[in-house]
């Protein structure tokens, strides 16, 4: 009768399965709940302040969760959006590369907050399509956890995305860390999951083409800037 607490932040690389999913295949009489936010774990294990979300679609297991795992340093928040929760946790990674491969470029602090908020409205657009609550990617699971990984010092996907601008092949990159950058393997999923959505994300083409098929990272640069200009609030397919 115990609850499975997924703190995993990715996607199922050949069905491109949120964990939930996964979980729930494999252990269907099970409930289901998933942890994330804005955290670095060194810093949670120093005891320093913390805000998280613990979303299940049943709101009294959220509620067990959240005063079972909450401490003083350790604040949790409860959400019913599990998609939502566990789409922005996931996708972010790939957006730090993102911003990673502009610093790495030094294209500035202009380029880089741009590439966040448009990062956010991208995973935002796949996350409503599968059912997520906009408000929830304004959260601690998109938003927050969004900018802790693409502006953060302890971003492995943002440090990989510097040393891959600066020349080191994705190869390179991934050797010289001892901890894996989750976004090289979530993009492709994310392809995956945009493309039975019927859902426009130009940064994680870019960065997949970066990854994967050696395209210069100044050459993806002008790629997005090369698009039709288009309005801010424009429809979630197209945008």
């Amino acid at each position: 009768g115990a609850v499975l607490l997924s703190a995993t932040k990715g996607l199922e690389p050949s069905s491109a399965l949120r964990v939930s999913e996964l979980l729930a295949q494999i252990v269907p009489a099970r409930q289901v709940a998933v942890l994330s936010g804005p955290s670095f774990a060194r810093e949670v294990a120093l005891g320093k302040p913390t805000a998280l979300v613990v979303a299940s679609t049943d709101a009294g297991v959220a509620r067990s969760l959240q005063g079972r795992l909450s401490a003083p340093a350790f604040r949790l928040y409860t959400n019913r959006d599990v998609v939502g929760v566990e789409i922005g946790g996931a996708l972010k990674n790939v957006m730090a590369i993102a911003t990673g491969l502009s610093d790495g470029l030094a294209l500035g602090e202009n380029a880089r907050a741009a590439l966040i908020t448009r990062g956010l409205a991208e995973v935002g657009r796949l996350a409503v399509r599968l059912g997520s609550q906009p408000a929830t990617l304004a959260g601690l699971a998109g938003l927050g956890d969004l900018v802790l990984t693409c502006t953060g010092t302890q971003s492995r996907n943002h440090r990989l995305g510097l040393a891959v601008a600066r020349g080191r092949s994705l190869a390179q990159a991934e050797e010289a860390s001892p901890m894996v950058a989750e976004g090289v393997r979530t993009v492709g999923s994310a392809r995956i999951l945009a493309g039975r959505a019927g859902v426009s994300m130009p940064i994680c083409d870019e960065v997949s083409a970066v990854l994967f098929e050696a395209k210069p990272v100044m050459e993806a640069l002008a790629s997005l800037l090369a698009r039709d200009p288009r309005p801010e609030e424009e429809h979630a397919s197209r945008a």
